[in-house]
């Protein structure tokens, strides 16, 4: 094994704290396998407007003990430069290693002197996202990795106002951590407070009042995807009024090891074949799915002979809708990547409008007068003075109040969708991703995609647009076509985002006429 390479190896085994993940690099260095402690070596997981995100496993290029007290003395360090005032909040999930990032973080953050708060448990994401509103906290930390696969884990950081964190705060504060010197200096405290249920019923109370319309009877089935998503939903939906929907069992318990999915994502195939199941044989008027931390919501409604996932544009599109019908003022705000149907909804109805690059610490600052923001990836902000971020539990609760009220007038939500259709021309999206095992190809991808952008889309003259160097984003548009491309930012994927407005069949046209471009990256 390669000198330099070991001795970084044996400098990384006496300052971490974790004897589990020093025995896991103690069995590698002993096996000589070079190639896996060069790859947990390869850099150090930096710390980006997404927070950290990453495989566990030892080493700075993992997800481990030592990485995050590292990670929040930088943020410490940082917060005290800069003069945050007020307490700093830390919730998890129900991952692998999150109780644990937690409880290291909050001692952390108490060793530096600042008054660290630490949820009582495992908790959605928007219930830390409205504790750090709640007590005007300096920053909040989040211990999740969403919808990732279940080795990986991750940290995100909100700062005052409950918003993520965004440039340059990001940048300040990988300096900060790449400041830290050996942990033995960085100090701890276990004089952090614990908290107790005080978050959880300010943040059901407030989510319960989501609903617009007198409307509760619908009938809802709702699987957790294994997360924590499964008791506060519920909460929230007996408090609102309505009756609480029935769980798909098999998922409802938090378990960090996702059985029963290949991915616990509501958007990847199969994973709400269960959910599916259940609703049919309930006869259920609507599915919910929350995604792990429950910041997003997907929805699968009647359709026919068997069942239909709205996509999130779909969704998005009926909420806007629903509140500008039922009086909600503001400005109304989404993505380049999602469809363009809300803009011109909310032209029509003359209501102001956002647009934003992509990721909810975008939307909820798009504008002061912030009234409602969504992304197509099943992420809604229906309640931004409550939770500044996306939230799985109020979006479903707004759902299941517009379904109701449709229902009580014997519609539905496709009724309502082709409504849309007929006033603004059917808008239908759809997305190319394409998964890899080495980012650079990505990176030469999109470069030969700026070289050689394409002349038509679906026959029709195309121009192309470079949103560099704000973002590293393309866009093409030709007469009723759009396509967006970019990396993702939280996972080793290309992603291309379609849309089509008239035909919906010729959809698949441009998802045939653009995949082979995307796909063979070389």
């Amino acid at each position: 094994m390669d000198a330099d390479l070991r001795d970084a190896a044996e400098r990384w085994l006496t300052d971490d704290p974790d004897p589990v993940t020093r025995a896991e690099l103690r069995a590698l260095l002993d096996a000589g396998d070079e190639a896996a402690v060069a790859d947990r070596f390869a850099g150090r997981l930096e710390f980006g407007t997404a927070g950290l995100r990453g495989p566990l496993r030892a080493g700075p290029n993992g997800m481990n003990r030592a990485v995050v007290r590292r990670t929040a003395a930088g943020l410490a360090a940082w917060l005290r430069r800069t003069g945050g005032s007020g307490p700093v909040v830390v919730g998890y999930d129900a991952r692998h290693g999150s109780a644990e990032f937690a409880a290291d973080s909050a001692a952390v953050l108490a060793g530096a002197g600042l008054d660290a708060r630490l949820l009582p448990g495992p908790l959605p994401t928007p219930v830390l996202a409205h504790a750090v509103r709640l007590f005007d906290a300096a920053a909040g930390v989040m211990v999740t990795a969403s919808h990732n696969p279940p080795q990986d884990n991750g940290y995100k950081v909100y700062t005052a106002g409950g918003a993520q964190i965004v440039p340059p705060v990001d940048a300040e504060i990988e300096a900060a951590v790449a400041a830290i010197g050996p942990l033995s200096t960085v100090p701890m405290s276990y004089a952090y407070t614990v908290l107790g249920d005080e978050v959880l019923e300010s943040y059901v109370d407030s989510v319960a009042r989501v609903p617009r319309t007198e409307h509760r009877r619908i009938r809802t089935v709702h699987t957790a995807l294994h997360g924590v998503g499964a008791a506060v939903l519920r909460q929230a939906f007996d408090r609102a009024g309505f009756e609480p929907p029935e769980p798909v069992a098999e998922q409802a318990e938090p378990d960090p090891d996702f059985p029963t999915v290949p991915f616990p994502n509501p958007e990847e195939p199969g994973a709400l074949d269960l959910a599916l199941a259940l609703a049919e044989r309930t006869g259920a008027d609507l599915l919910i799915a929350s995604d792990p931390d429950a910041d997003r919501c997907a929805v699968a409604v009647p359709a026919g002979a068997g069942w239909r996932p709205l996509t999130g544009d779909e969704l998005g599109v009926l909420l806007a809708d629903h509140l500008i019908r039922t009086g909600r003022t503001g400005t109304y705000a989404t993505t380049i990547v999602s469809s363009s149907l809300l803009s011109k909804l909310c032209a029509a109805r003359g209501v102001p409008f956002g647009e934003t690059l992509t990721g909810f610490k975008w939307i909820v600052r798009a504008a002061d007068d912030l009234t409602y923001g969504y992304e197509e990836a099943l992420g809604y902000c229906v309640l931004p003075d409550v939770v500044r971020d996306k939230d799985g539990i109020s979006a479903a609760l707004l759902v299941a109040d517009l379904a109701a009220a449709l229902a009580a007038a014997g519609r539905t939500l496709p009724d309502r969708l082709d409504e849309l259709a007929a006033e603004f021309g059917r808008h239908s999206t759809a997305q190319i991703s394409v998964r890899v095992d080495d980012l650079r190809r990505i990176a030469d991808t999109m470069a030969a995609l700026r070289a050689d952008p394409p002349g038509t889309l679906l026959g029709r003259p195309a121009t192309a647009e470079d949103l560099l160097p704000d973002a590293d984003v393309l866009r093409w548009r030709a007469e009723d076509v759009r396509v967006v491309v970019r990396p993702s930012g939280t996972e080793p994927k290309l992603k291309a985002y379609l849309e089509v407005v008239g035909d919906p069949a010729a959809l698949a046209d441009l998802r045939a006429e653009l995949t082979p471009r995307l796909s063979s990256m070389s």
